[in-house]
C-alpha cells in the first residue's frame, strides 16, 4: 500500500484485511469501490452491519445465528427432532441445507478443539450439546466436522462424551478429501457424504 494514501483511507483497507480471505489488493479494491460510492450506499452499508450486531443473537438451542429466541430450522415442527447434525460453525448449516438431503437440526460447536490455542471443550458448544442429547428425544447425532486432525480430534472426543447417553453417533462419509474443509466441498459430495454416513465405533 502507498504512503500517500490518506489515512482514512488506510484505515479502512487495514480493516478490510482482518477479514477472512480479504488481501491487501482486495481491501484496497472494496476500500476504493466504497470510496467512489454515493455517501447514501455507505451509510446503507454501515447501517446494515450496525444492524447485523445489534440484532443478531445465537440460538438458545441449536446455537446457530438468529434474530429470535430459536433459530427458524429449530423451530420449523416439520425436521426431524429424533436427529441432530454437528457443524463446526454457523456457515456449515448454509453449506448442508444448500446441499438438500438432510432433515433433522443442528448444533453449531462455533469451532473446534485446538489444545495449542488454547481452545478446548469450555470454549466450544460441547456440554450444550450433551444437555440436548440427555434431555431426550434423540436418536441419533450425525458428527459433520471438517476432516481436519482438528475436526477428526473434536468428533472423537464428542463421541466418547455422548457414548453414555446411548445416542447413535455417526461421522459423515469420507467422500471429503482429508485435510480439507467444508467450505471448498462441491454441494453433491457434501449432500453424499452425509447420506452415507457411517457409525462411530465406540
Amino acid at each position: 500500500m502507498s504512503r500517500y494514501v490518506t489515512r482514512s483511507l488506510a484505515r479502512l483497507i487495514e480493516e478490510l484485511r482482518r477479514l477472512p480471505g480479504i488481501g491487501t489488493k482486495s481491501a484496497e479494491r472494496i476500500a476504493l469501490h466504497i470510496l467512489g460510492e454515493p455517501e447514501t450506499k455507505a451509510q446503507a452499508l454501515a447501517k446494515a452491519i450496525l444492524e447485523l450486531k445489534e440484532k443478531v443473537i445465537l440460538c438458545k438451542s441449536c446455537f446457530n445465528y438468529t434474530e429470535e429466541t430459536l433459530c427458524q430450522i429449530c423451530q420449523d415442527s416439520t425436521r426431524l427432532q429424533e436427529q441432530i447434525c454437528v457443524v463446526e460453525r454457523a456457515r456449515d448449516v448454509q453449506l448442508f441445507e444448500s446441499a438438500g438431503g438432510y432433515h433433522g437440526l443442528y448444533h453449531v460447536l462455533h469451532g473446534v478443539l485446538a489444545p495449542l490455542e488454547g481452545i478446548g471443550p469450555n470454549e466450544l458448544k460441547v456440554n450444550e450439546l450433551v444437555r440436548r442429547v440427555e434431555g431426550g428425544g434423540v436418536n441419533e447425532v450425525v458428527m459433520a466436522t471438517s476432516p481436519t486432525i482438528e475436526g477428526e480430534a473434536t468428533a472423537l472426543y464428542l463421541q466418547r462424551r455422548l457414548q453414555p447417553t446411548g445416542v447413535s453417533v455417526s461421522r459423515i462419509a469420507y467422500g471429503l478429501p482429508v485435510g480439507s474443509d467444508l467450505d471448498y466441498v462441491d454441494m453433491i459430495t457434501l449432500s453424499r457424504s452425509l447420506a452415507h454416513r457411517k457409525q462411530m465405533d465406540p
